[in-house]
């Protein structure tokens, strides 16, 4: 199966691509994935509850519901979107060549452009009652869920050491009643200047040494997080402390492995585009959304990306209008099997693929 445009993922950088591309009738094909890095469709917004940053909706949105209205949109205007994994690629030459999970070698798909917007996803510690209080007092995100009701005025935990635990660390201190930072070793990874600031926040303590081993909370169905139980590394000490919320700042890992080699990325595996652009180092394949956005990984930057992706994508294409690199090389397959026997003793003149 041959498509123009074929976009890998699911969040709101793929939805939005499709979104503009199937408006400009380019038909594109979106592959959702099925539960591809351990997350459902749509990405990291389903693990979250209320949205309530995302432009548009005053009262807020759950995380899911807006995913399904992203979904549906795209499905609106003629995106044709497939629940299964891609997990190989082969960009060495157009038309491209992708394997949708559980296939045969030979059955793959081809298009003659890529929009890779597999996302990111949040780095998890597996502490004891991770699982059950996550986003029920658990986050990955404070800049996402520092703000909703349930963090207000209430005792908060960052677990991190570099700039990202810091800048989150500030921010959640205008919200919660304070703030306690774990640090594992005995000095902070942030640059000189965030360390200074967050050191010498009113609101903030930070313990070094310090490690989580146990979420705590209410134990009916969707209870809240009410508690952390810290251990010292160095004492061996523990204790368990009055907590509300605990953002994880560790980092999250990008969905590219199945791109390495091919693409060009940066030494944590994010996607390297041009500057102010979603190309990548291969022509015709562009990325948008977390899998190149380390720093903001927002959902409205995302979509932003999404946007700017299917803009330069479909410029790209009309730039080769008429060459539906799969036209042109069945064409050229067919030319050559005409060209096999030499004609008059003359031996046969192959031309170049000029999209090869």
């Amino acid at each position: 199966m041959h498509s123009i445009v074929i976009i890998i993922g699911s969040g709101p950088a793929a939805h939005t691509a499709a979104i503009y591309l199937s408006r400009a009738e380019l038909s594109p094909t979106l592959y959702e994935g099925m539960l591809a890095n351990g997350i459902a469709a749509g990405g990291q917004l389903t693990t979250t509850t209320d949205v309530e940053n995302y432009p548009g909706f005053p009262q807020g949105i759950g995380g899911t519901e807006l995913m399904d209205a992203m979904r549906a949109q795209s499905e609106r205007f003629g995106t044709k979107i497939i629940s299964e994994t891609i997990e190989k690629v082969d960009f060495s030459s157009r038309p491209f060549k992708l394997w949708p999970e559980y296939v045969d070698e030979g059955s793959f798909v081809t298009a003659d452009a890529v929009i890779i917007a597999t996302g990111a996803s949040a780095r998890r510690l597996g502490l004891k009652g991770e699982d059950r209080y996550w986003q029920n007092g658990i986050s990955a995100c404070a800049v996402c869920d520092g703000a909703v009701p349930i963090f207000r005025k209430k005792p908060l935990v960052v677990i991190g050491g570099g700039d990202s635990a810091a800048e989150e660390a500030m921010f959640l201190a205008k919200y919660g009643s304070r703030v306690t930072v774990l640090v594992r070793k005995g000095a902070l990874r942030a640059s000189r200047t965030m360390a200074s600031r967050l050191l010498a926040h009113p609101k903030v303590e930070v313990k070094f040494h310090t490690v989580a081993e146990e979420v705590v909370g209410e134990e009916q169905e969707n209870g809240l997080m009410t508690g952390l139980r810290i251990k010292n590394v160095e004492t061996g000490k523990e204790e368990l402390m009055e907590a509300n919320g605990l953002f994880y700042a560790v980092g999250h890992d990008p969905a590219t492995q199945m791109f390495k080699g091919v693409i060009d990325m940066d030494e944590e595996n994010y996607i390297l585009t041009k500057p102010g652009t979603s190309y990548t180092n291969v022509e015709g394949v562009f990325a948008a959304g977390d899998v190149q956005d380390k720093r903001y990984r927002q959902a409205i930057t995302s979509a932003g990306s999404g946007c700017i992706a299917a803009l330069e994508a479909e410029k790209w294409l009309s730039e080769r209008e008429g060459e539906n690199s799969a036209e042109v090389l069945e064409k050229e397959r067919e030319k050559e099997k005409g060209a096999e026997k030499p004609v008059n003793g003359e031996a046969p003149e192959y031309r170049q693929n000029p999209l090869l």
